[in-house]
């Protein structure tokens, strides 16, 4: 059992623990859990990790705990707590305090959670049964009146536990706050403080005068380690010792090595080549570093405490050496990989060959300074060092973090000028990169000052931000290549997983290329409160102070009767999202798979197929709102505010709707029909919720709202009868044969592949009059979207067998008018 808590306390929870004397150097591995976990989706895992002395977990998860005792154990925990935090002469950390705090408060929100829903059950169960009988109603059963009163009390008492944790919430965020405003106190008041300068004599001499007791404290330090070493070389411990020891010397040379050849080959070979393979390989060299060395340090930690053979201070000091490699080596491995030198192509940074060269061991110096300052800060916490010899320490790191900070800027200076007096042009970095770098100069210059002033605190505080900081922003600007890249990689129009969701749910390529931008969007924003979150942990915050306050904004936030609650929201979207997708794969099943093998018309088809989407729409919204807790009473106020709206400015788009849902009932059209309008004739190509597509003679599409259908006249050519009808008109000269014409045109009527035998081509002599005779030609043909062509053809038919059999068509009369002359005599005629 003690192995287990020991393991656990490895795990991220255990790593937010506050060292005594420094804020915030036992939050060590925090941002490599919090931000390169995030890439897994680890994020709320670490946040949701209990630290070490925090409430503890049932025992049990198959069995659920009695509410009414969680509830006396939360309150007996917030009291405990209250005592400790208001006692004086406590030592105990108040980031651990509050740390607790938040998990009583978590869990009163969880078991509010877990009630609410059997109480809305009762509630339900009571509604069934009705009210109590009225009096001088028939009096109901013994059975029913004995469930009555039965629901009654469960719902009186489970209203009582709910209210009582409630409160218990309340308080542990009151606590909380309380417990923030003194974290924040004491901390300007040891910012504040002001010791000897180290450039006095006094500073020095109260470091020699305490120094022999310092000594003594730190000889009894190495005895007590050197008897804990001995113990773990006995013979039984022996060999697990050893092995540990040689599995830890692998996994930093040999191990690393392998894990990033395997890591490049996979890439290589499975990742486009693009930017998603250099984000991912610089992620990868990072883990390896981190996890190698880390991992490594784990087990010579394991291995001297194989069969929990050391001691209990020996053991939290080990631990915290532990968590302050493993962050060290995330500081080494990040900048490796930001830096890559050896590889330049796969540099994520603009940076050039001079600088990354001239950077190539900072990355190292900085992993091994930090790694330096939590092994003297822990030793002078485990030594009980005194407050001289303390104060020395924390200004030779101030000096030693800020010295190689400054020197990393200088470099990197340096090595821009040099490439200009080589005719190159550096490249031009953002403005956030130069402020960056302005701010960074700054603190090294404020925290030397300070150190040599006597405000070591202050300085001390400023160069451990320099690196803290330094290591957010570079995390975070790793992660966001990644997101970038992955989001742009999975919905790439053109690739592979992108065809793949294509043909699938098909999707348009606009509609990915604005899903790749949406996600990675969110997901940057998700990283950035991450970070801010972070920045939050040496002044005794963190990320999940900002979730929790941005839960609790929208929590407390109501619009008329309607509350917003993130996670509501949220589950609402995702319900909505995978509905429309189960729509769509649906609709997609109806119409090209079950449907074209029934009997329907296609136009009852595409009909059907809209109703039932319009439909199921309809469904999943009602799903998603009942996700998101919102009612049709919380929306009540939303359409009487609306009503008047609907009445005047949104009638003319209700009337539509409600007239594309009687197209779609009654099918006066449909899609394929061929209507006429005042204005319009074409086909129908498309019935939407307000308005119908039609395609028009010269390709073009009018879209006429629904209403028109219903209230004005329309003609549809092919409701009744699909058939096209052809008819044609010659006028010939009066001594024409008329058998002979009737002849030829029946002929060419009957001839023609488009004309139909049933019903048979007509020719009829409609017409005689003085100067010709009208012959009439009717034929039906498949469509009336044929008759034209049809007609057409017809009339070249006919015209070539009236001319082979000398036949001419009628020509109108010229009328020849003369102008005579005063004397009567004939003058030229005048054509009229």
């Amino acid at each position: 059992m003690k192995k287990l808590a020991v393991k656990e306390q490895l795990t991220i929870g255990g790593a937010l623990r506050i060292m005594p004397g420094m804020p915030t150097l036992a939050r060590t591995f925090l941002i490599a859990s919090l931000l390169l976990g995030s890439l897994l989706g680890g994020a709320p895992a670490a946040l949701a990790q209990n630290t070490p002395g925090s409430i503890d977990a049932p025992a049990s998860a198959t069995s659920a705990p009695d509410p009414a005792q969680t509830l006396t154990r939360l309150s007996t925990q917030l009291d405990d707590l209250k005592t400790t935090f208001n006692s004086k002469s406590s030592n105990a950390s108040l980031t651990d305090l509050r740390s607790q705090a938040g998990e009583v408060q978590q869990q009163a929100d969880q078991l509010v959670q877990t009630l609410t829903p059997e109480l809305e059950s009762l509630q339900t169960r009571l509604t069934v049964l009705g009210p109590p009988p009225a009096t001088g109603a028939p009096p109901e059963t013994p059975a029913v009146s004995q469930q009555r009163r039965q629901l009654d009390h469960d719902k009186a008492k489970l209203d009582s536990q709910i209210k009582q944790a409630q409160l218990l919430s309340q308080d542990a965020i009151k606590l909380a706050s309380q417990i923030v405003a003194a974290h924040n106190a004491q901390f300007q008041a040891q910012l504040g403080s002001r010791t000897d300068s180290p450039l006095g004599i006094g500073f020095w001499r109260n470091l020699k005068k305490s120094f022999p007791d310092d000594l003594a404290r730190v000889q009894h330090v190495k005895a007590l380690l050197f008897e804990e070493a001995g113990i773990a070389w006995e013979p039984d411990n022996r060999w697990p010792l050893l092995l540990c020891l040689i599995g830890a010397v692998l996994l930093i040379v040999p191990g690393r090595a392998l894990c990033e050849r395997i890591a490049l080959a996979l890439a290589s070979r499975y990742m486009p080549d693009g930017h998603l393979r250099r984000s991912a390989i610089a992620v990868t060299f990072t883990l390896s570093v981190t996890l190698s060395i880390g991992l490594a340090a784990w087990l010579v930690y394991l291995g001297f405490n194989w069969n929990d053979t050391l001691d209990e201070d020996v053991e939290s000091f080990a631990q915290a050496i532990v968590r302050t490699v493993f962050f060290a080596a995330f500081t080494a491995g990040l900048g490796r990989a930001l830096l890559s030198v050896r590889h330049p192509s796969w540099r994520l940074p603009a940076l050039t060959k001079f600088t990354a060269r001239s950077l190539r061991w900072f990355p190292w110096l900085l992993g091994g300074a930090f790694l330096l300052l939590g092994f003297l800060e822990r030793l002078n916490t485990f030594a009980g060092a005194s407050l001289p010899a303390t104060v020395c320490t924390r200004a030779f790191l101030a000096l030693l973090i800020t010295g190689l900070v400054g020197a990393a800027l200088l470099r990197a200076k340096r090595a821009r000028t040099t490439q200009r007096q080589e005719g190159e042009k550096p490249p031009q970095h953002a403005i956030w990169v130069g402020a960056l770098f302005g701010f960074a100069a700054l603190g090294v210059i404020v925290a030397w000052l300070a150190v040599l002033t006597g405000y070591v605190a202050l300085g001390f505080f400023l160069s451990w931000q320099t690196l803290w900081i330094g290591m957010i922003v570079a995390s975070l600007y790793l992660l966001s290549h990644l997101q970038r890249d992955l989001f742009d990689v999975l919905l790439a129009p053109r690739g592979r997983s992108g065809q793949r969701l294509q043909s699938t749910f098909n999707v348009q390529p606009a509609t990915l290329e604005q899903a790749s931008t949406v996600f990675s969007a969110a997901a940057q924003i998700l990283l950035l409160l991450v970070a801010v979150g972070t920045l939050l942990v040496p002044f005794g915050g963190g990320p999940q102070d900002i979730f929790s306050h941005i839960g609790n904004v929208f929590s407390a936030l109501q619009v008329g009767r309607l509350t917003i609650k993130p996670g509501a929201i949220f589950n609402a979207v995702l319900v909505f999202a995978l509905g429309m997708v189960a729509v769509r794969i649906v609709r997609k099943w109806l119409a090209e798979q079950f449907l074209p093998k029934t009997t329907m018309d296609v136009g009852m088809q595409n009909s059907l197929v809209t109703l039932l989407n319009y439909i199921a729409v309809v469904i999943v919204f009602a799903l998603a709102l009942r996700t998101a807790d919102v009612s049709l009473e919380s929306l009540t106020w939303i359409a009487s505010a609306l009503s008047v709206g609907i009445g005047f400015g949104l009638q003319a788009i209700v009337s539509n709707f409600i007239s594309g849902l009687i197209l779609l009932a009654e099918r006066p059209v449909k899609v394929g029909d061929w209507v006429s309008m005042p204005g319009v004739e074409g086909d129908i190509r498309r019935i939407n919720v307000r308005a119908t597509e039609i395609q028009l003679s010269d390709r073009s599409t009018m879209i006429v709202p629904n209403s028109q259908f219903i209230t004005q006249n329309l003609r549809n050519v092919t409701h009744g009868n699909a058939l096209g009808r052809v008819k044609l008109s010659l006028p010939m000269p009066l001594d024409t044969d008329a058998s002979k014409v009737r002849e030829i045109m029946l002929e060419a009527l009957n001839a023609n592949e488009a004309t139909l035998d049933t019903p048979a081509p007509v020719v009829t002599l409609d017409d005689i009059t003085t100067s010709a005779m009208t012959f009439t030609g009717v034929a039906y043909v498949r469509s009336p979207r044929e008759a034209s062509a049809v007609k057409s053809a017809l009339l070249f038919d006919i015209l070539s067998r009236l001319a082979k059999s000398q036949l001419p068509l009628s020509t109108p009369q010229s009328m020849i008018v003369r102008n005579l002359g005063p004397l009567g005599e004939d003058s030229p005629a005048a054509p009229m």
